[in-house]
């Protein structure tokens, strides 16, 4: 069992223009199965930071220790990020960045990514930084309705290509869990 074939129920009430003998709004339930989503709302923007942390480390590194530039410094400090990012998500499923945001990576499998599979989605990570803008209004009593531009960085793309996640680490147990459900809900349909 995969976590892109899991299956959330959800269970949507829709009002009707009916009313019951109470004066009370007469709702219909529509049941549908959606796509389960092991993620969380603002994981671009934890993500993005974790990637700062973790080129801060290096930069830093470079910088003090070796006696680098500190343009040369940030240079050095992204292939030794998709190194570093690459082993230590193949063997905790976490670099340094996410560890402090409390992130996690798994496959869809819900296990760590294999070695080349990490690496695969490590340098992807360069393409996510690929600024997204959007209009935005604001409407306020004072000023009135005022409207901006706002840049988005489009932290999903390695994940949608090499089928991983990102998730909380609080949230890894229950994901397991409703793979074991999953799986053991197949074995019941091909026994029956």
């Amino acid at each position: 069992m995969k976590i892109s074939e899991i299956k959330e129920r959800k269970i949507i009430h829709r009002p009707t223009p009916d009313f019951d003998e109470y004066g009370k709004r007469i709702y219909h339930a529509y049941e549908y199965y959606l796509a389960y989503n092991p993620g969380f709302k603002g994981n671009e923007t934890q993500r993005l930071f974790a990637k700062w942390i973790d080129m801060a480390v290096f930069t830093l590194i470079f910088h003090f220790i070796f006696n680098k530039v500190l343009i040369v410094s940030i240079l050095l400090s992204i292939p030794c990020v998709i190194m570093f990012g690459t082993i230590t998500e193949f063997y905790w499923g976490t670099t340094l960045g996410k560890k402090i945001f409390r992130m996690k990576v798994i496959d869809d499998e819900g296990n760590y990514p294999k070695l080349l599979k990490s690496l695969q989605r490590n340098l992807l990570c360069l393409a996510n930084f690929y600024p997204v803008f959007s209009e935005y209004t604001v409407k306020t009593v004072a000023m009135g309705r005022r409207t901006g531009t706002r840049m988005n960085f489009s932290m999903h793309l390695n994940n949608e290509i090499c089928k991983t996640y990102i998730v909380k680490e609080s949230k890894i147990d229950e994901i397991r869990s409703l793979l074991d459900i999953e799986q053991h809900q197949n074995k019941e349909r091909l026994i029956e």
